[in-house]
């Protein structure tokens, strides 16, 4: 099994965009396709959550969420406020090895790297499991720091960086967006290997899928979303 981690920089920088992409990418390789969810806050029992929007954009059908908190906050803190126990390193890790027998596994965090899903963070994870980790990024102002101190704790841990994505390119992108999208790979020493349009999430998913191959760079789409 093939497993690949995304995170962001922060909350709303377009990780679940970007994973219904790299899904749909990896399905019209020929891959069969999981996406895991470990814990999703913000949404009560019953409601769509982010997993939802994966499968209407993308197409898969197999996806697996292990918890589920009502508040929108860190997952520790939302299952606390709950009364729900935390999720363990163990527990998560054999959920995400439930899904073995497909070709490639997503698995998408909670906000940024360090953020604490249970009793563990995405790094922990990623390093329990050795597998590598995409980072989506914002392009605007501020994004040189929080992607070089991200890129700098996975180093620091040993986990590769699979690359960046900027996760909402503006149709108009202002003069700190162009700069940027220059700059971060000159700062983390990590190539750009994706950019999604902003508001694609909204798009109709026939156009939506027909595009999401062209959002990454070939050479990096076959190294990791092809059976």
């Amino acid at each position: 099994m093939s497993i690949l981690f995304i995170t962001g920089t922060s909350t709303d920088v377009g990780k679940t965009i970007v994973t219904a992409a790299l899904a749909a990418t990896a399905r019209a390789a020929g891959a069969e396709v999981a996406v895991c969810k470990p814990a999703q806050t913000g949404v009560a029992p019953g409601e769509p959550g982010d997993l939802a929007v994966i499968e209407r954009l993308s197409g898969v059908t197999r996806t697996l969420e292990l918890a589920r908190y009502p508040d929108p906050l860190a997952p520790d803190t939302a299952a606390r406020r709950s009364g729900h126990p935390l999720l363990t390193l163990a527990e998560t890790a054999a959920g995400i090895e439930s899904c073995a027998d497909a070709d490639l596994t997503l698995v998408e965090g909670a906000g940024g790297l360090l953020v604490r899903m249970g009793e563990f963070t995405l790094l922990d994870l990623a390093q329990k499991l050795d597998a590598p980790v995409l980072l989506v990024t914002a392009p605007g102002l501020g994004t040189l720091n929080h992607t070089e101190l991200t890129t700098r704790a996975l180093h620091s841990a040993g986990v590769r960086c699979a690359g960046l994505v900027i996760g909402s390119w503006p149709a108009e992108p202002d003069l700190a967006s162009e700069c940027n999208r220059t700059d971060l790979p000159a700062v983390t020493g990590t190539e750009i290997v994706g950019t999604l349009p902003a508001g694609a999430g909204s798009w109709a998913p026939a156009d939506f899928t027909a595009a999401a191959g062209t959002w990454f760079t070939p050479e990096w789409a076959a190294e990791y979303l092809r059976a």
